[in-house]
């Protein structure tokens, strides 16, 4: 099995959250998931657990950033074309997130991001293939 990877966030109602990213089109796996957690499924090996706040804080000693008021990461999804970043945007903003800042067209990339329900910041892109060195 190769790497995958979980990001865990903190969210303050599972049930909103699991709404939300469901409008986006992300599955669950129901085999990681109780009252308080849940385990979405972003790609092949990559993963979200959405952990409710108390539950999020027994795997770590420092406090919880309020990613409303501070910038904790930035989760950066690629996308097939500019049109597919448009619409996962489009659906994000009618499923309750917000705009956090305006999309960027770099020529070779284009990028746009919204906020989800608890503030976590969430980066789409689309990179011309053609423009990859090497």
């Amino acid at each position: 099995m190769g790497t995958q990877i979980f990001v865990n966030l903190p969210v303050k109602n599972l049930k909103k959250s699991i709404a939300f990213f469901s409008e986006l089109g992300y599955a669950f796996n129901p085999h990681f998931q109780d009252e308080a957690s849940a385990c979405m499924i972003i790609g092949e090996h990559i993963f979200s657990m959405l952990l409710e706040h108390e539950k999020f804080s027994m795997f770590t000693p420092l406090p919880i950033v309020d990613a409303n008021k501070s910038t904790e990461m930035l989760i950066a999804l690629s996308c097939d074309s500019k049109e597919e970043v448009v619409a996962k945007i489009n659906k994000a903003i009618k499923a309750g997130g917000t705009r956090y800042s305006e999309a960027k067209d770099h020529g070779f990339m284009y990028q746009d991001g919204f906020k989800d329900l608890d503030g976590h910041i969430w980066e789409i892109f689309w990179m011309d293939p053609k423009a990859i060195p090497g």
